[in-house]
């Protein structure tokens, strides 16, 4: 009896358990938005013979920067990292969640076309809609930006005005920009929620993109100094209070600072995106074809001026220990290919730029409350001159030995190795990467910059010959 009693209050401990686990998981608020597509309910259920079961393929997401060159991350400052604050994370509101929506969802079959749509037609209006919905996102970050970051650090003189206007830039200007599109966006659309033309509306309004060649060109310098003011205790704890409040999304300033350059970037996708959905025969399709050249067009003009901007900044942070160590490959340079932090062989952390036509080699130098500067350690290597050898893990070659008796130890992994051996003087370098994907770039950079150097130098060799033999009379043949 006591053994069956026991059974008994053990089963409804069990059941009382369960049931206060069900009433706290329904006492949650349900109506907390949520970033996920819900299925489509009963009313877009109702859209059938009008809108056909098409699922929309959605539009891929964007993660490389606008500048040609790509900057590897480095190990972080600890000085610069978020420290204590006053704030809890565990007292911390969720965060605010963005609601995301299908074209179908808003289309009211009711005031619709006679016609079954069309599985194309119906893609297309989808990219539409996600043409539009990007802009009116793109708005409301932009002035999120303004009003909870640059306004309160003004206003309480946490940063200098000058330093807010350096680091946000010309932000400002791009919010009327966005919202002219995103107004003649809806003014197009029908009452039913379809549109039918939007490629004129693109060519007359993407020229105006040229307006972001000086926001991101400034962008380098603005995470610079962004970077830099962290470390001021204010600035720490203001950006840490906001990046716990629920506007932010969990999203910090830098974040919302370089919004702008990830949507400039998929505008090739967006127009492509269209286009691909729209017939050879719509009254819309020349006018998208003209957008799609166009915003290539603009597009790459940005990313060449912001490239020469990045380039231009790091060659100014050079430190010169040594007058042999300017080389004029340095500074006729236009590009960088990529630029990050290395170490050697004995653990020394150095940062190497690959620009254009020379890889140089540099330690970092901080100067009081001055921007990094790069102090030369080495003899540039001119990209001609350069040979490269990936080393395999475990095998690691300095000065002709071969050290790998630790093949698992970590010291020895993701290393490559540059030399040069012009002049009769050889210049090893053994450089180990933080992971075989950061290798793996740095590699892949430095074959391509050596194939551009080898290109160069056979039309140097061409244009030699062709004027020796008497026949050049211009460069029209030659890139």
């Amino acid at each position: 009896m006591g053994c069956c009693l026991f059974v008994y209050y053990r089963k409804k401990r069990k059941q009382a358990s369960r049931d206060a686990e069900a009433l706290s998981l329904c006492s949650l608020d349900i109506n907390e938005p949520s970033t996920k597509r819900n299925k489509l309910v009963s009313r877009v259920a109702s859209l059938a013979g009008m809108l056909q079961p098409v699922k929309t393929a959605p539009l891929k997401r964007i993660g490389q920067t606008l500048q040609r060159s790509i900057s590897f991350p480095s190990v972080s400052n600890p000085t610069s990292s978020m420290t204590a604050t006053r704030v809890s994370t565990a007292t911390a509101p969720p965060a605010k969640r963005r609601d995301s929506k299908l074209w179908s969802e808003t289309f009211d079959v009711r005031l619709g076309a006679t016609q079954p749509l069309s599985p194309k037609e119906i893609k297309r209006q989808e990219a539409i809609f996600e043409l539009a919905q990007g802009e009116q996102d793109l708005v409301e970050d932009l002035k999120l930006a303004k009003k909870a970051y640059h306004d309160p650090m003004l206003k309480l003189s946490i940063m200098t005005e000058q330093e807010l206007n350096q680091i946000f830039g010309t932000l400002d200007s791009l919010i009327p920009l966005h919202e002219d599109l995103l107004s003649r966006l809806k003014d197009a659309r029908k009452p039913d929620g379809s549109t039918e033309h939007v490629g004129h509306i693109l060519t007359d309004w993407l020229p105006c993109l040229s307006s972001y060649t000086s926001y991101c060109s400034n962008q380098v310098k603005a995470k610079d100094l962004l970077d830099q003011k962290k470390q001021d205790r204010r600035v720490q704890d203001f950006l840490q209070r906001c990046l716990q409040s629920p506007f932010s999304r969990k999203l910090d300033l830098w974040n919302f600072l370089d919004i702008p350059r990830s949507r400039l970037v998929k505008y090739p996708l967006l127009v492509r995106e269209i286009l691909k959905h729209t017939p050879n025969d719509h009254p819309d399709r020349q006018h998208l074809d003209e957008a799609m050249l166009m915003v290539q067009s603009v597009v790459a003009d940005i990313n060449r001026r912001t490239g020469e901007s990045e380039c231009q900044y790091y060659k100014d942070r050079l430190l010169y220990t040594e007058d042999g160590q300017r080389d004029e490959l340095i500074d006729r340079s236009r590009t960088l290919s990529c630029h990050g932090e290395l170490k050697n062989n004995r653990g020394l952390k150095l940062h190497v730029f690959l620009f254009q036509d020379v890889l140089v080699i540099t330690r970092s130098v901080s100067l009081n409350d001055q921007p990094v500067s790069y102090q030369l350690c080495r003899q540039p290597i001119p990209i001609r001159h350069l040979d490269l050898e990936d080393l395999s893990d475990g095998e690691m070659r300095v000065g002709g030995s071969i050290r790998g008796a630790f093949s698992n130890n970590e010291r020895t992994k993701n290393f490559f190795r540059v030399s040069d051996r012009t002049g009769g003087h050889l210049q090893s370098h053994c450089f180990q990467a933080s992971d075989a994907f950061n290798k793996q770039q740095w590699i892949n950079c430095i074959r391509q910059a050596k194939e551009a150097a080898a290109l160069t130098g056979d039309q140097c060799r061409l244009r030699l010959a062709i004027c020796v033999s008497g026949r050049c009379t211009s460069d029209r043949f030659l890139p």
